[in-house]
């Protein structure tokens, strides 16, 4: 199903769905939550995302979905003209103060209230993991780039890297049932979270160079940080969470404390291996 929304400022309809709706339930409210625990893991491909879109100064970059605005900063750092767009007003907030150089914008993919041809650069951090047409959401970004400018994206791969697997595996060792009543993309929306996958995407939406590449590093936290993501109801892990009793959560934390032991250092920090997507290409 469907919602469209009839742009009133644009003349333009606005057609989400219901993954849309319920990705923004999700991250309703959730900004210092994530601040405070995956934010981190998210920024490491920050720097490659923006060499791949060629940001630098004076570039007029748009980061979409920047969330607690790490993209953004780092951006402003580079003295590129950054407006940060998100759909979640209270990652707004955080960006604003982490990014006060940078222009922040309320907006909703597949929407973005820009007009065409207006930025030298879009960048998108694991932004269409969280988006119920992709496709949609990959040729809204280009219509704002100016030709000859450049679209860079990352996303988690699938097969999952073990940092993500992590919590289907503590899920299955406390006995957890997962739901069958998530909405999810629509086959016909959906696409390989692989590098061809991810490629063909870019392609398909009439970009060329296209290029994708997978990044590998260990993502380094505390215990109680990992923990707390789902623990405050982040992404799908934070609902089956929250979903759960008092007993249930309690043999939830003695499986994670189980089999985060082997990722764990002389210091007690986690070295969890994972990975994400990189890809990138110029608007002709």
């Amino acid at each position: 199903m469907s919602i469209n929304v009839f742009e009133r400022s644009t003349k333009r309809i606005v057609t989400t769905t219901t993954f849309d709706d319920h990705e923004r339930q999700q991250w309703a409210g959730k900004a210092a939550a994530f601040q405070d625990s995956f934010a981190s893991l998210c920024a490491y491909p920050a720097g490659p995302l923006l060499d791949a879109a060629a940001v630098g100064a004076d570039v007029r970059v748009l980061d979409v979905g920047t969330g607690t605005g790490t993209v953004a900063a780092l951006a402003c750092a580079r003295a590129a003209k950054v407006t940060a767009a998100d759909a979640e007003p209270s990652m707004l907030e955080i960006a604003r103060r982490r990014a006060p150089d940078a222009e922040t914008r309320h907006a909703i993919l597949p929407h973005l209230p820009f007009p065409d041809d207006y930025f030298h650069a879009v960048v998108a951090n694991f932004v269409l993991n969280h988006v119920g047409d992709p496709a949609a959401a990959i040729r809204e970004m280009r219509r704002v780039v100016r030709r000859d400018g450049r679209l860079a994206v990352t996303i988690w791969p699938y097969p999952q890297p073990a940092a993500q697997q992590l919590w289907g595996v503590v899920f299955d060792a406390a006995g957890v049932q997962r739901p069958t009543d998530l909405p999810r993309i629509a086959p016909d929306k959906d696409f390989a979270r692989t590098q061809g996958g991810l490629a063909a995407l870019l392609d398909h939406a009439g970009l060329v160079d296209v290029h994708c590449d997978t990044i590998t590093w260990t993502h380094r936290t505390h215990p109680e940080t990992w923990w707390a993501g789902p623990a405050n109801g982040l992404g799908t892990p934070g609902m089956l969470m929250r979903r759960q009793d008092p007993a249930t959560i309690a043999r939830i934390r003695h499986h994670y404390d189980q089999h985060t032991a082997p990722y764990r250092d002389a210091d007690g920090q986690l070295g969890l291996p994972t990975a994400a997507l990189l890809a990138s290409a110029t608007v002709n």
